[in-house]
């Protein structure tokens, strides 16, 4: 793993101070995020299953646990693929029985979608210990750095979602909103 403490100043940044804090807290966010998906490609090893698989369980989970009605629509959107990857994504996990198809209550056109109870019990066995350490790892903030995380995180998922949506949606750093304010 990359040392960040004894790492030379990154070529993207110029020298001023404030560069420099960013590019320590970019660093940091980067060895962070080279860890997470480590762990996320052990974990999906372990469910035999791919990233976009995990991804349409989680989505499941989550909105099956507040009660709102998934359709694959609704999860190809969500992943961003077309309707026919869905529906072969959809079939795979059918078939190794982490979810039911079942008829709209009231349209008979659609097709609702949601994760089977052995899914949620295999997902806590597999991911709740790695849920357990990152909630340890919060433990102990103040109430200012919770909002301080927070509020950059915010601030970064803007920063980001805005990346390859075409050069008017491209705004300088300069320009990215305060989402907290």
């Amino acid at each position: 793993m990359t040392d960040i403490a004894t790492d030379p100043p990154s070529y993207w940044f110029s020298d001023s101070a404030e560069d420099d804090r960013g590019a320590r807290v970019m660093e940091a966010l980067r060895a962070y995020r080279a860890a997470e998906m480590s762990m996320r490609r052990r974990t999906q090893a372990s469910m035999s299953m791919g990233e976009n698989e995990m991804l349409v369980l989680r989505f499941l989970t989550r909105h099956g646990r507040r009660s709102r009605d998934v359709t694959p629509i609704d999860l190809a959107r969500y992943l961003g693929i077309s309707t026919a990857s869905m529906t072969a994504l959809l079939d795979r996990l059918e078939r190794s029985g982490h979810l039911e198809r079942r008829p709209h209550p009231s349209d008979r056109r659609k097709v609702l979608v949601a994760a089977t109870p052995h899914t949620e019990d295999e997902m806590r066995e597999v991911l709740g210990s790695m849920h357990a350490q990152m909630m340890l790892a919060t433990h102990g903030m103040t109430e200012a750095e919770t909002t301080a995380v927070t509020r950059f995180l915010e601030r970064m998922r803007t920063a980001v979602d805005g990346v390859g949506t075409g050069p008017a949606s491209n705004p300088p750093a300069t320009a990215i909103p305060d989402v907290a304010a």
